[in-house]
């Protein structure tokens, strides 16, 4: 811990850049607490210089950091076990550089996912990335690697960063990929940004792919009679020539979430192209369902998730297989329905991927069903996350689950070369790194 006096600390931030970006009052203090652990100082730099000073006085002072941007996920993963200082990027939120004609843009980390793909809207482009809710930094959506059901297309944040400026523990600015000035030799940077919960450095700016708009889109709603039925359209499509956006299979409860029609079990599919391709599509898609024993019709309206983050609300992630998605489903269904708590349950069905939602429950319990769930996927290698939830949750039950050893110790490799003295989010991701 840091024996310099607050007051101290505090002048030399101000020093750095504007005193109304340092914060030390109770109040705001206790606004940008992370799980009920209090940060001494807040600062919200204006430039990458400013934010490579105010690193620098923290490795000085060996200050406990935590990087924030919007806020929208600081439930995702263990809490700090040290916090002394917030970086906000609140306002760290410039389109620094966009190049229309290269399907590229450059974004400080602050900058929000909506506003850029409104931005971005009006040249007919967007970045295809749609987590749930709108509250969400690029740089936040890196950090956390956030995504959702446009992955199926398009990827995630890994496949569409090509570069990022961040400043490194110990306050220098460093370049990873596109625009390398100066990077990390032997990394393959920013990758190795994306998930790591800003345990790594502070991101800065990021460098960005862009795809065209379609010129059309268009959803079909498939209600399903079982989640056999479900496995064997999902199978059908992934082995023909449709082209889906997004393809998800949603539980009632997910669909009522989520707005859409009622039925026990259904799958949304999305297609993107030219008019006349989205509606061929959605013919051959009919067809598929109706030989699966389903019934497909088209709707409208946009679409939405139902993940949305509440303070009693726990998230999970379970990562199956697409050609076990019957058997998933059973699995967490039977699970859920012992739990005896309101939940939802969805899927990235053409990629295996699931959502669950729990509110309501005891953390005991809550634990208890993870550790029940990662006995019962790992048989096939599957997994379970807590993506969110409340902190006592987190704190009975590892939220990353088990990493087997050679893939932790590659982790605490990387750690040491980027963070020796363990300041970035401390406690908060894989093992305490």
């Amino acid at each position: 811990m840091s024996i310099v006096a607050p007051r101290s600390v505090a002048a030399a931030l101000r020093a750095v850049t504007r005193a109304d970006r340092v914060a030390d009052e109770p109040a705001a203090l206790d606004a940008f607490a992370i799980d009920g652990v209090v940060p001494r100082w807040i600062a919200r730099p204006a430039s990458v210089d400013e934010l490579a000073a105010i690193m620098t006085i923290a490795a000085e002072e060996k200050l406990a950091v935590a990087p924030r941007g919007a806020g929208s996920v600081l439930d995702l993963g263990a809490p700090p076990t040290r916090l002394d200082l917030v970086v906000d990027l609140g306002a760290f939120d410039a389109i620094v550089e966009y190049n229309a004609d290269d399907l590229t843009v450059t974004v400080q980390a602050g900058c929000s996912l909506h506003a850029l793909n409104r931005h971005l809207k009006l040249h007919r482009q967007f970045l295809p990335l749609d987590p749930p809710g709108d509250a969400h930094s690029v740089g936040g959506v890196a950090a956390a690697a956030l995504s959702g059901p446009l992955r199926f297309r398009y990827g995630t944040m890994r496949d569409l960063l090509l570069g990022v400026r961040f400043v490194q523990a110990d306050g220098v600015p460093t370049w990873g990929g596109s625009k390398v000035v100066k990077s990390v030799t032997g990394y393959d940077v920013p990758k190795l940004m994306v998930g790591a919960l800003g345990t790594l450095g502070v991101l800065a700016e990021l460098t960005l792919r862009l795809h065209a708009l379609p010129e059309a889109e268009g959803t079909w709603f498939v209600t399903l009679p079982s989640a056999g039925a479900a496995q064997a359209l999902v199978s059908a499509i992934l082995d023909s020539t449709l082209q889906p956006n997004r393809l998800e299979l949603m539980d009632e409860a997910a669909l009522r979430a989520a707005s859409m029609p009622a039925s026990p079990l259904a799958l949304l599919a999305s297609f993107g192209s030219v008019a006349e391709a989205v509606a061929e599509q959605g013919e051959r898609l009919t067809r598929l369902a109706r030989d699966a024993g389903g019934e497909a019709r088209g709707v409208t309206g946009e679409w939405t998730t139902t993940t949305e983050r509440t303070p009693h609300r726990t998230t999970l992630r379970v990562g199956s297989l697409p050609g076990r998605l019957a058997a998933t489903f059973d699995t967490l269904r039977g699970a859920l329905a012992r739990l005896g708590a309101v939940s939802t349950l969805a899927a990235h069905a053409g990629l295996g991927l699931w959502r669950v939602t729990i509110d309501g429950a005891a953390p005991d319990a809550i634990a208890s069903l993870v550790t029940r769930l990662r006995e019962a996927v790992a048989e096939h290698d599957g997994y379970v996350v807590v993506t969110g939830g409340p902190a006592d949750v987190r704190r009975r039950v590892n939220p990353w689950g088990p990493i087997p050893p050679g893939a932790l110790a590659l982790m605490r490799a990387v750690k040491t070369t980027f963070d020796p003295d363990g300041r970035l989010n401390t406690g908060r991701f894989v093992n305490g790194l």
